[in-house]
């Protein structure tokens, strides 16, 4: 173990279990490092749940886009008083690190987690459109030319694909928030993770998106960090 972190391996890989919130949960190189940026976007999510709840929604439908190690979608079924979690990915190798997880959550949370193989909303069941109550997602951001400048413990270990955004690390933003309003029901939610300077230009894709409201959280260091959009 002292090799591997010698080397430049994360600790969180060498390790192979690192906390999130609640969670033990198993990590290695086929999943992104939990990260406590995440655990502030868990904490947005439950209080939006909370939130439906009280305006009446009885059974919410949670979605989690690109569950990658589950840490999301497995927060949500773990401190949320109640909903269906659907966590999706498209790397069959994240997944099986999730179902891995979700084996270890055990108990009544976790009979209420499906996990499916797909890309963001077309990984969904058609039933499911205008019935979302709650979608979260921490898609990748990174832009493209940014991927170089990222530390090495991040650039040579994490999995790319999880990380590059494209161009303006705004590819798979772009996509969740357009399609968000076919999938979410009224009332519905959806919050997603960003980096800090994409703030204006997320806002502006869920407004044009249809968004009745689109507001920016911020993490615990205080920076733009996340979209919260209501319709």
């Amino acid at each position: 173990m002292v090799a591997r972190r010698s080397d430049g391996e994360p600790l969180q890989y060498v390790l192979g279990r690192w906390g999130f919130r609640r969670l033990d949960l198993m990590v290695d190189r086929r999943v992104l490092i939990p990260r406590p940026e995440t655990e502030q976007v868990v904490s947005v999510a439950l209080a939006e749940l909370e939130r439906l709840v009280e305006m009446g929604v009885g059974d919410p439908v949670i979605v989690d886009l690109g569950t990658g190690s589950g840490a999301i979608a497995l927060s949500l079924a773990a401190e949320g008083r109640r909903g269906a979690v659907l966590a999706t990915d498209s790397s069959d190798q994240a997944l099986a690190v999730a179902r891995a997880n979700l084996a270890g959550l055990g108990g009544f949370a976790a009979a209420r987690v499906r996990i499916i193989s797909g890309s963001w909303w077309s990984a969904l069941p058609v039933t499911l459109k205008g019935r979302v109550s709650l979608a979260v997602s921490n898609p990748p951001y990174v832009t493209t030319d940014e991927m170089s400048a990222l530390p090495a413990e991040v650039r040579e270990w994490e999995p790319g694909a999880a990380l590059d955004g494209g161009p303006a690390g705004l590819d798979a933003i772009s996509i969740i928030v357009r399609d968000a309003v076919q999938w979410l029901g009224r009332p519905g939610t959806l919050v997603v993770e960003m980096a800090p300077h994409q703030a204006t230009a997320v806002v502006e894709l869920a407004r044009a998106a249809g968004f009745s409201s689109a507001d920016v959280k911020q993490d615990l260091a205080g920076r733009n960090r996340m979209l919260v959009a209501h319709q």
